[in-house]
């Protein structure tokens, strides 16, 4: 476990480093944080029926996936690893003192913290500022609060947990366009980033509700606006726990299989 806290306290300062593409991002994040306001603005102002959410809880939810947005995008990726993987140089990485997948669970972990630590602050503190109907509101309790907390960080354990499948892929495609493309669509798509999932039609939130990109992102979000209750809450939490175990197991698993017949060519 040192090896893993090391490597996880390196790769957090490493990434702790680009202030530049982080002011760059946060820029970004608020341009289309207001263009999805806007779009959402009309859909409400227009609807025949009430939404299952209302407006003021979608732009919370809008910001709050502004803020955490490398949290809970798969296409947030190591092109490193990739790179390793194709040209044969997984070879250095096998001569590592320590197992692959944690080395590796740990390395895309810091990045994602260090970048979401540097972008989340100076949105969601300009966010709460901003004028009506733009500003996003405080969770109900401070009981919701932490359980958002809680549900957020184990969100972004599970992603990096699913984004894992994604690199272990390439060693069968040796094609990391093609894994992106599977994992990133269907990952944004019933995450909720797309479209919230309390808007999707019924049938195809029983898909989501079923299938773990739910949990990384549109649970979280709603937990923080009151949407989703504190007991059902604290039942999603026990879920995510439940995912994480079993998708680190099968990922160590898969990983390690792969390993046993992978051939490096050239050199």
């Amino acid at each position: 476990m040192r090896v893993y806290h090391s490597v996880l306290k390196l790769r957090l300062l490493m990434g702790m480093q680009y202030r530049a593409a982080a002011i760059a991002g946060v820029a970004t994040q608020f341009f289309w944080g207001f263009i999805i306001i806007m779009v959402f603005q009309a859909f409400y102002e227009n609807a025949v029926t009430t939404p299952p959410i209302s407006l003021k809880e979608i732009i919370t939810y809008i910001w709050l996936q502004q803020a955490f947005l490398v949290f809970v995008t798969i296409w947030f990726r190591d092109n490193e690893l990739f790179d390793l993987i194709t040209s044969g140089n997984i070879a250095y990485e096998l001569c590592r003192p320590c197992e692959l997948y944690g080395f590796w669970y740990a390395k895309l972990l810091a990045q994602r913290l260090s970048s979401a630590l540097l972008r989340c602050f100076p949105i969601l503190i300009v966010a709460f500022f901003l004028p009506k109907p733009y500003d996003m509101t405080l969770p109900p309790s401070f009981t919701a609060f932490i359980l958002f907390i809680s549900s957020l960080i184990l969100g972004l354990f599970l992603l990096v947990a699913v984004s894992m499948f994604m690199y272990i892929s390439v060693f069968l495609t040796m094609s990391p366009t093609g894994s992106l493309l599977i994992f990133s669509v269907l990952g944004e798509f019933f995450a909720g980033l797309i479209i919230p999932v309390p808007l999707m039609p019924e049938w195809l939130q029983k898909i989501a509700y079923v299938l773990p990109f739910r949990w990384t992102a549109d649970f979280p979000f709603r937990v923080y606006s009151g949407h989703i209750p504190q007991n059902d809450a604290i039942i999603g939490i026990v879920i995510q726990l439940a995912y994480i175990l079993c998708l680190v197991w099968l990922g160590r698993l898969a990983l390690n299989n792969i390993l046993k017949k992978v051939v490096v060519q050239g050199g």
